[in-house]
């Protein structure tokens, strides 16, 4: 009963006192007599909150800052969550002030991937270099569906003409030209510099960008520069030239795609992953554990943990899909 009455959005006693009688009761609450509570402002007192809203030392300021200023002056009419309703209520609860309004941004960019080669995802990161405000700059691609490194560069600047040549690297490296169909990136000036577009559409390769300030949009390479910064052995000193940043990534990059069990992909690790040799692997756990609940079923009070390898990958997933449609998550 409880958790279909949570399902429902309601109590257990209000499905009780529905139920009382031999048939059930029609939902009375929204014709409930409701008396006005005993404190409410009067409408000379709403009327003389929306003159001070009114006034022009306060027009172009939110009720959280007329309230404490008020105070100041010795004057107090209501809160400011009062203020807000009033406001509201008379249809003067908007962007106050010179400052653009906040936009509402648009659904993020949404890719799937069914296989490896068809959507990447790249971003550059700011590698600290010997000395204060000295930096090395890592452009990394990374395939959405196995999380592969596909390809990276370590470089003294950043620039669309480096990108580019990153990119198109990456794309003879794997032998797949005419794919990935998509290439999703931040929406930095190297991202979307002239250079870069070109090589792209001599590629076939569609670019996507992340909606103007959501880091979120671009999580797979948010996650791994995450992993790589939190590496044990990271210079958080810095590097001591560009070799060494180089070489250290490339450590990096061996042990992330050849030894490193990602949780996303199954804890497989993601070369195995893109070369299809995870199905295989994922199968004799399944086996493993299937033989374990047999040998002690009364250790188990379920099932056995779901070692199917996700058939689909998105990027930004459709939050009509749950994650109970996806063995592992869809998120680096």
């Amino acid at each position: 009963m409880k958790l279909a009455c949570a399902e429902l959005a309601i109590s257990v006693r209000t499905f009780q006192r529905w139920t009382e009688a031999a048939e059930v009761k029609v939902d009375g609450r929204p014709d409930a007599s409701r008396p006005e509570p005993a404190n409410k402002l009067s409408a000379e007192e709403r009327q003389q909150v929306l003159e001070v809203c009114h006034r022009p030392e306060f027009a172009s300021l939110p009720p959280g800052q007329i309230v404490p200023r008020l105070a100041d002056a010795g004057e107090y009419l209501a809160s400011e969550s009062t203020f807000y309703r009033i406001l509201t209520a008379e249809g003067e609860q908007h962007h106050r002030g010179r400052s653009r309004a906040p936009r509402k941004l648009g659904p993020p960019p949404r890719h799937l991937a069914v296989a490896p080669g068809q959507v990447w995802s790249w971003d550059v990161t700011w590698l600290s270099g010997p000395v204060r405000g000295l930096f090395f700059f890592l452009y990394l691609i990374l395939d959405v569906y196995s999380r592969k490194i596909v390809g990276w560069e370590v470089h003294e600047r950043e620039s669309a003409e480096l990108a580019s040549e990153v990119v198109r690297r990456a794309v003879l490296a794997e032998g797949c030209i005419g794919s990935p169909r998509v290439l999703h990136a931040d929406n930095g000036s190297p991202q979307k510099g002239a250079t870069l577009m070109v090589t792209l559409d001599n590629l076939g390769i569609q670019p996507s960008y992340s909606r103007p300030r959501v880091s979120d949009d671009n999580a797979y390479s948010e996650s791994i520069f995450r992993t790589c910064k939190y590496r044990p052995g990271y210079p958080y000193q810095g590097f001591a030239d560009l070799d060494a940043a180089r070489n250290w990534v490339l450590s990096f990059v061996r042990w992330y795609n050849h030894e490193h069990r990602h949780s996303g992909i199954g804890y497989v690790t993601p070369d195995q992953r893109h070369s299809g040799v995870d199905q295989l692997l994922l199968a004799k756990r399944h086996a493993v554990y299937q033989a374990a609940r047999q040998q002690h079923p009364e250790r188990w009070t379920s099932d056995t943990r779901n070692w199917e390898p996700a058939r689909e990958v998105w990027l930004n997933r459709p939050p009509e899909l749950t994650g109970d449609q996806l063995p592992f998550s869809a998120v680096a």
